[in-house]
């Protein structure tokens, strides 16, 4: 237990039977249950876990593999049912110390917040030695992640190593989010849609030998699909369906007007093509609409940005 909360680590593994018992190990004392889900690992991961011997520990095993998504999602359920206060991620490669899961918690259990979420990236040295293209991959990323997820406040939204109020978690419909690698982003996205305040947290990454097994040939395109159904999903149900916000009104009429815009400008251009001379009242019709719409668009952008979910709502809890 910690500070009054009973904590529940979520481990999802895939391939982890070197690194799963360092994770048992070194564990903190305060996490009362550690679930771990074996994703239908091919080598020996359950039995490294069962050697480990460690009373904490509820081992499920997937008979079919459903992602590092679907791993998390089947031990928030399970870790539900027995009874946790607040869920925590932990890597199964040990990437994840152990060592700041208080200041993780300490945002959740103290301050209120419903979600907190570890920041890599929470100052220019983090990027130190880092390629250029994943710099910017980073970068690039968290900025489509926050225009989709509602969550301007949030950076680094890979990053797995997480804390959530079991509250919050129950109103999650945990059977609509994305079980592969885009789990986080898709999270994030349902999470505003119910306003459940969200922090970052400053903690390093730790990383070791492990070679990763993503091919971004087959991830990326999925994140993007995912980020661009869930932004619609987002303003359908959070600024239309529950609430006709401002912000769903100057949004979709500055796509209208930014739309009818981008036609008459490329009508005119073949126009201009075919030896045409443009008036001035032609140029203004094209030129009019996009103006319009872009300043449409940047207003219902602040709007959004300034409803971001980010005060704490939730009372600390009381030590038991």
């Amino acid at each position: 237990m910690y500070k009054g909360a009973v904590v529940a680590a979520v481990v999802p593994a895939y391939k982890e039977e070197k690194m799963i018992a360092r994770v048992i190990e070194t564990m903190p004392a305060f996490v009362d249950h550690i679930v771990i889900v074996d994703d239908c690992s091919p080598d020996d991961t359950s039995g490294a876990v069962t050697r480990a011997n460690d009373g904490r520990v509820t081992l499920i095993r997937h008979e079919i593999n459903q992602g590092v998504g679907g791993a998390i999602i089947t031990g928030h359920r399970t870790a539900l049912e027995l009874g946790s206060d607040v869920n925590v991620i932990m890597a199964g490669d040990a990437q994840m110390d152990p060592a700041y899961l208080p200041a993780l918690l300490d945002r959740v259990v103290e301050d209120g917040y419903g979600f907190a979420k570890a920041n890599r990236f929470y100052s220019p040295e983090s990027f130190t030695g880092m390629p250029g293209y994943r710099v910017f991959g980073n970068i690039a990323l968290s900025f489509i992640t926050k225009l989709s997820s509602g969550y301007w406040n949030l950076f680094d939204p890979q990053n797995g190593y997480t804390a959530i109020r079991s509250e919050a978690l129950r109103r999650v419909p945990l059977e609509r989010v994305a079980k592969r690698y885009s789990f986080e982003n898709d999270l994030l996205i349902h999470l505003n849609i119910l306003q459940v305040s969200a922090v970052d947290v400053p903690i390093p990454a730790v990383y070791g030998d492990e070679v990763s097994s993503i091919r971004l040939g087959k991830v990326i395109p999925e994140l993007v699909h995912r980020l661009t159904v869930g932004f619609w999903h987002r303003i359908w149900y959070r600024y239309v369906l529950w609430s006709f916000s401002p912000i769903a009104l100057l949004l979709f009429l500055g796509l209208l007007f930014l739309g009818f815009g981008l036609i008459v400008t490329i009508w005119l251009f073949f126009q201009i093509l075919g030896s045409v001379i443009a008036t001035a009242a032609t140029v203004m019709l094209a030129a009019l609409p996009l103006m319009l719409g872009t300043q449409l668009l940047i207003s219902a952008l602040q709007l959004d940005i300034q409803a971001t979910p980010s005060t704490p709502e939730h009372a600390p809890f009381v030590s038991r």
